[in-house]
């Protein structure tokens, strides 16, 4: 965002205040205002804008009080930590339609992707009906046994835990492991399964799923987290299906890597592809990321094979294209939509669509069971102990969203 001319960060806001010092230094030189609460910094005047990067469960509030201030939002994924959070955004975002909301799903602005995309609508990549999204890392045996200690000079624990549980001060829950628990977090499907979603709308032009069916568990994960290290996750949309999958225990990927040289996003050896889109079509394969993509035609019919391959569709030709990093793309979009009225990518109902088909792989994951998904009313049909995921019950007086008690 920096890079982008004429821009700066006036306000660093962190309930930590090493935190918050530590970004004015990278963002600002040094030369930035420093606060430790968000109410503070929306109650000044020298800044137009917000980047809320917080931990997930802290997105809701400052996001709703930013927009109320009549601020334009860079709001990361997901929107909330769960799915009534992230509806409640949305609705605030359409009360103050004057504010830009730009979702932090870069693949948006990614050429790369926007070539696969018009692939698959002109039908150059045919009759796409089944696709495939991975994540996968090698995390060991999880978050070691860390006791709870007196929490660090300049932390403000009450206003790091928001809406959730109050719960003694444990490094393993703050920073960069805040993620192993669903108090702050969904795992990694909220994390980077949410872009991957989100390209998938992108380019299959459907964000409603009708059903959702997860399985998974901790198989070798040991320690304080309680989230599976194994999580597959089946979507039924109106044409296709989707299927996701999340590895903790094993960092190769769902396909390895067949062009030498190739740029994959996570990588770190000679084959690997942690983290990937696959979209399977009558007359080839897409497999793409965030740094490029990989075309493989299909093979002929084979005799006494269903169909003679006669009408496969155009001839597709094996090729790799390797595209740009789109975060600095989409930093610049943002700007631009401030500057020049263009239009948001990613606004804040296309974030919420993206973010909820994460959130309810952990739905159906919590529930055990397949749930059936009314799109229109953000609801799972006839089934009330599913629907108790859907948000959960806010901590006073951090209760802005939250559910009722006795729902």
């Amino acid at each position: 965002m920096v890079k982008v001319p004429n821009v700066e960060y006036t306000v660093l806001c962190d309930c930590y205040d090493q935190q918050s010092a530590k970004a004015n230094q990278t963002l600002s030189g040094g030369k930035g205002a420093e606060v430790q609460d968000f109410r503070r910094a929306l109650e000044r005047s020298d800044f137009d804008a917000v980047h809320l990067a917080t931990p997930d469960h802290g997105h809701v509030i400052p996001a709703i009080r930013s927009l109320e201030a009549g601020k334009h939002l860079y709001c990361e994924k997901p929107l909330g930590h769960n799915i009534l959070e992230g509806r409640a955004i949305v609705e605030a975002s359409k009360k103050h339609p004057k504010q830009v909301f730009l979702t932090g799903t870069q693949h948006r602005s990614a050429p790369h992707l926007a070539e696969v995309e018009r692939m698959v609508r002109e039908g150059v990549l045919r009759d796409v009906r089944f696709v495939k999204v991975w994540n996968y890392a090698n995390l060991g045996h999880g978050l070691p046994q860390t006791p709870d200690e007196p929490p660090p000079a300049g932390l403000d624990w009450d206003l790091y835990l928001g809406p959730a549980p109050l719960v003694p001060f444990n490094r393993k829950r703050f920073l960069s492991s805040y993620r192993g628990f669903y108090d702050y977090a969904g795992g990694w499907i909220t994390d980077f399964g949410v872009h991957r979603f989100d390209t998938v709308h992108q380019i299959m032009g459907q964000d409603r799923p009708t059903t959702v069916s997860a399985t998974g568990g901790r198989f070798l994960t040991e320690g304080m987290s309680d989230q599976p290290d194994i999580l597959q996750v089946s979507y039924e949309y109106p044409g296709f299906v989707l299927s996701y999958e999340t590895i903790n225990n094993n960092a190769f990927g769902s396909f390895a890597r067949t062009t030498p040289g190739a740029q994959m996003h996570g990588a770190r050896g000679q084959f690997d592809r942690p983290n990937g889109m696959a979209f399977y079509g009558s007359n080839g394969l897409v497999v793409a990321d965030r740094l490029g993509y990989e075309v493989f035609p299909e093979q002929q019919a084979r005799s006494g094979s269903l169909g003679s391959g006669e009408d496969a569709g155009p001839a597709l030709e094996q090729r790799h294209v390797q595209g740009e990093e789109p975060s600095a793309l989409h930093a610049a979009h943002f700007i631009r939509c401030l500057r020049e009225s263009e239009r948001p990518r990613s606004d804040a109902l296309t974030g919420h669509r993206s973010s909820l088909i994460a959130h309810l792989g952990n739905v159906s994951y919590k529930a055990g069971r397949k749930i059936w998904w009314d799109a229109e009313k953000e609801i799972c049909l006839e089934d009330r102990q599913a629907n108790r995921y859907l948000g959960r019950v806010a901590r006073a007086p951090w209760d802005l969203v939250s559910l009722p008690e006795t729902s």
